[in-house]
């Protein structure tokens, strides 16, 4: 199976703007998260969605060094450019990452891959156990088409597969669970505290150096509590909020 993922990346996020190409640890976020695809066994090419809008040149400058495909659509319509990207860049299969996630895990990305077969979309977010910010969505590339087809709501269109949260009973859904429940921890990031803080864990665990297993990060932050409560307060915007 041709697995592609497709990260969606934009410059004008409303309450970090550019953080895609902050710098963490000598490289871009979107450079850590590409290197961190490109570690997972399942994934066969990694394409980066921007928009169309000027603000969003230096992302397709930043795929490019980064040797990523590019593809470039509507900044509010972001399923559409899932869509017109797999178009573009055909596989079997897809991986949708957010690019403000820079401590993926490539080992998380192949499980939920794995669990896709038989189903139409897996995931290890409707059920929350890993950390925020190891996000990962499998799904084919029909299911992509019809939740474009299908998807109307404004969240639905800014949210990619919201749809199938919307509407559950049209599709066969697999979910990916930790052995253990560390949903607690966020490890995303939209805000100065949520970036200071994955800065904080690069520096302090050599994380651009090597890739830890996530479990290994897990363990060394329980064991510094002010590092599990750095950026508790930040408040994540629920997936039926549209910006």
């Amino acid at each position: 199976m041709k697995t592609f993922a497709i990260v969606q990346a934009r410059m004008s996020s409303s309450r970090l703007y550019g953080k895609v190409l902050a710098d963490l640890c000598g490289d871009t976020m979107l450079g850590r998260v590409v290197a961190r695809l490109r570690a997972a066994k399942t994934i066969d090419r990694i394409v980066v969605a921007t928009s169309t809008e000027p603000t969003d040149d230096p992302i397709m400058v930043e795929a490019g060094r980064l040797g990523c495909g590019v593809h470039r659509g509507s900044i509010d319509d972001v399923l559409a450019r899932y869509v017109g990207a797999a178009r573009r860049f055909r596989a079997d299969a897809y991986v949708r990452i957010t690019s403000d996630c820079p401590l993926i895990d490539p080992d998380v990305v192949d499980a939920v891959v794995a669990a896709l077969p038989g189903y139409d979309y897996a995931s290890n977010t409707h059920a929350r156990t890993y950390p925020r910010g190891l996000d990962v969505e499998a799904f084919y590339a029909d299911t992509l088409e019809r939740i474009g087809r299908l998807a109307t709501s404004p969240a639905a269109r800014e949210h990619v597969t919201a749809f199938a949260m919307e509407r559950p009973a049209l599709f066969k859904i697999n979910q990916v669970c930790a052995d253990a429940d560390d949903s607690d921890l966020r490890w995303t990031v939209d805000t100065a505290d949520d970036l200071s803080l994955i800065r904080t864990l690069y520096s302090r665990f050599d994380l651009g150096s090597a890739i830890r297993p996530y479990y290994e990060v897990v363990s060394a932050v329980r064991a510094e509590p002010a590092l599990a409560t750095a950026n508790a307060h930040v408040a994540q915007k629920a997936w039926q909020h549209v910006a």
